[in-house]
């Protein structure tokens, strides 16, 4: 019988608790890192380099948590870290704005014949188009919010932002999101020619 060491036996103790908690996480934090990545590949790196952290990291994990949370909030950084970013976007906090700006869309949709352009059109290839369009501090919070279900609250947490920036960075999401999908349905074919904005 092999004889194990007191290290041995802590490193078997963090690798069965790391692939009963976090490995089973695998397919939803890789659907939130393509998303917020806008591809396949960058998000599988971002899984990667997420898992890695994480197990690297698995003492500071407060196993009372929830362990989804944590693996979105590193693998939002590990995607930060990669991209280096000099410049976020923060959007406005000007509700008033972000109304008008709004109802001017919905308006171009519907004098362009697309009112009910969600009904008529399978959305799915330009709706993942739209998203990977989207610059990422816009992007992270229509994934977490319209994707993974989180509340405005649990996202605010995650992204360490006020729950004001928040609404204002989904409602302005979900506007230039809806402005891609008209787009879209234009050049489906879809309404009517040269009532585009």
């Amino acid at each position: 019988m092999p004889v194990t060491t007191p290290g041995q036996s802590q490193t078997s103790t963090r690798d069965a608790e790391f692939s009963a908690v976090a490995l089973p996480l695998l397919p939803t934090l890789t659907r939130f890192a393509r998303a917020l990545a806008g591809s396949d590949s960058e998000g599988d790196d971002i899984v990667q380099e997420t898992y890695l952290r994480a197990y690297r990291y698995w003492h500071t994990f407060d196993k009372s948590t929830d362990c989804r949370r944590w693996l979105v909030s590193i693998c939002r950084n590990a995607l930060y870290d990669m991209r280096r970013r000099d410049r976020l976007v923060d959007a406005t906090d000007d509700a008033e704005l972000e109304s008008l700006a709004a109802t001017r869309v919905h308006r171009a949709a519907v004098a362009a014949g697309l009112g009910d352009m969600y009904a008529r059109l399978d959305l799915g290839p330009a709706i993942a188009k739209a998203l990977a369009a989207l610059d990422s501090a816009f992007r992270e919070v229509v994934v977490l919010s319209d994707v993974e279900g989180y509340a405005y609250e649990e996202i605010a947490v995650m992204l360490d932002i006020p729950i004001g920036t928040v609404r204002s960075r989904l409602y302005r999401a979900r506007r230039q999101l809806q402005e891609a999908l008209m787009v879209y349905a234009l050049d489906a074919g879809y309404g009517v020619t040269g009532a585009r904005k």
